[in-house]
């Protein structure tokens, strides 16, 4: 097995399941669940966004100036308040290069990075990050540069130029919601999802606007297939999501929707889960608002699963595995490459 590839046995994965379930218990047992904020007291030391022209061909490049320019005082902030993991993160945003439509340093932060041509791609495979996911986390965690959005996109965009010199692919890194963490009440509602999936249908009508001709893949990693999967059933007579062809679900605790056909009636969906991912182990239920609903690669839902190997629930995206080739053949538009699982 290669060494970028950890697996755990069962006994192993039991412990986090069993810590996601009690967190599901408590949540149950008192019929509520409560929302927290990171309220301290203090002012967030970081300034608003600034105001940026919408999403069109002619705009890209004044867009990424300006990100550029406000990731530039963020990290000055960062080293003046002594936020040492913020400030490591946001010099590798300044790396030459790096391009990003999208930038809040407020609270845990938002970004959205693109890689590859967005104006000439003729697909546009836009990742979905799941829980605790921050900007600190943006491109590192735990050793496992392709666990993140910039580390994952950029593996993506490696293997599809490794498939072809012109795979006519672009890349989004897409952090444009408030990722909830993992070991918290919020990942057993899809509050989160729901404002993050207002969110990702925004940006897919701007990608629209780039280029109404590409053709969109949504690769949905755990949490954030609960935002995908709310984004499709909020919105799914929309242009922008008509534009979406393939939607793959990866380490998924559920979307909320029942079965694969509610979430699309033209899109393919896609699941998929590692031999060694906790995931397995957590229930997928749905009652009064709490969990998540049916597990994607049950055969009652419905979607077409796709062989992930033994890697865990970090391990999707990494260099060599089954599960990177066949997310980038759907992100390519390549179903007859995708083998099954």
């Amino acid at each position: 097995m290669p060494p970028h590839l950890t697996t755990t046995s069962p006994r192993q994965r039991r412990p986090r399941a069993r810590r996601f379930r009690r967190v599901l218990a408590a949540a149950a047992s008192i019929g509520v669940v409560m929302l927290t904020t990171a309220g301290t007291g203090h002012a967030d030391p970081y300034a608003a966004p600034v105001a940026v022209p919408r999403m069109a061909p002619s705009t890209l490049d004044v867009r990424y100036a300006a990100e550029r320019g406000s990731i530039e005082e963020a990290l000055k902030t960062a080293q003046k308040v002594g936020d040492v993991r913020r400030s490591k993160a946001l010099g590798a945003f300044l790396q030459p290069g790096r391009r990003f439509l999208y930038f809040d340093p407020r609270g845990g932060g938002r970004a959205i990075e693109v890689v590859g041509d967005l104006t000439r791609a003729r697909r546009v495979a836009v990742l979905v990050p799941g829980a605790d996911t921050t900007l600190s986390a943006f491109d590192k965690r735990g050793g496992k540069p392709w666990s993140t959005p910039g580390g994952g996109a950029r593996a993506v965009y490696t293997q599809a130029r490794s498939m072809s010199p012109d795979p006519g692919l672009a890349v989004v890194a897409w952090l444009g919601y408030a990722a909830p963490k993992t070991f918290s009440s919020d990942v057993l509602t899809d509050e989160r999802a729901a404002e993050g999936s207002v969110q990702l249908r925004h940006f897919l009508k701007g990608v629209h606007q780039v280029n109404p001709g590409a053709s969109v893949g949504l690769l949905c990693h755990s949490y954030g297939s609960v935002v995908c999967g709310r984004a499709a059933l909020d919105g799914p007579d929309s242009a922008a999501l008509r534009q979406v062809t393939d939607i793959a679900l990866y380490g998924s605790p559920g979307t909320t929707a029942w079965s694969a056909s509610r979430l699309s009636s033209t899109a393919r969906v896609w699941a998929g889960r590692g031999a060694t991912d906790w995931m397995e182990d957590v229930p997928h239920v749905r009652i009064f608002g709490l969990g998540l609903g049916p597990d994607p690669v049950s055969p009652g839902f419905g979607a077409r699963v796709f062989e992930a190997g033994s890697g865990g629930h970090s391990d999707y995206l990494a260099p060599g595995s089954a599960s990177l080739r066949n997310l980038t053949d759907i992100a390519l538009g390549r179903p007859s490459k995708v083998t099954p699982g």
